[in-house]
């Protein structure tokens, strides 16, 4: 009676977990899904980390002007698994980034497909 009455306890107690760590990740929600950017610009830094990998980069404006990017990428973890490393982007390396701008206008992106200079697709997530 002891034991199942442990185990009523702890099936409660995972349930109760369960909607506080669904909740806990932010999702792609903080961008706009709707309108797709392509920058040709320069790596200046590569965050292979989790839970986002980042690449910060820098493009020039219309004017000529040198902007300042950043952006997320799926987790170390999920790009390990396509064959990234810490060395994938290295500063310098010119670079053709697609993605989705932050929603709040902040010069962030959600990134969606990276080129290499000669063209090559770096690989972020399955399917492309």
């Amino acid at each position: 009676m002891k034991s199942s009455f442990i185990v009523v306890l702890a099936a409660a107690a995972g349930l109760l977990w369960i909607p506080g760590s669904a909740s806990g990740h932010h999702g792609w929600t903080a961008f706009d899904s709707k309108t797709l950017l392509t920058f040709k610009g320069t790596v200046t830094d590569f965050h292979f980390v989790n839970p986002h990998s980042v690449v910060d980069f820098e493009v020039k404006d219309d004017k000529g002007q040198v902007e300042t990017w950043q952006g997320e990428l799926t987790s170390a973890a999920r790009l390990a698994a396509k064959g990234w490393t810490a060395t994938t982007l290295e500063p310098g390396n010119e670079v053709t980034i697609t993605g989705y701008r932050a929603q709040s206008g902040v010069r962030t992106m959600r990134i969606m497909k990276i080129l290499s200079a000669d063209g090559t697709e770096l690989k972020i997530e399955s399917g492309n």
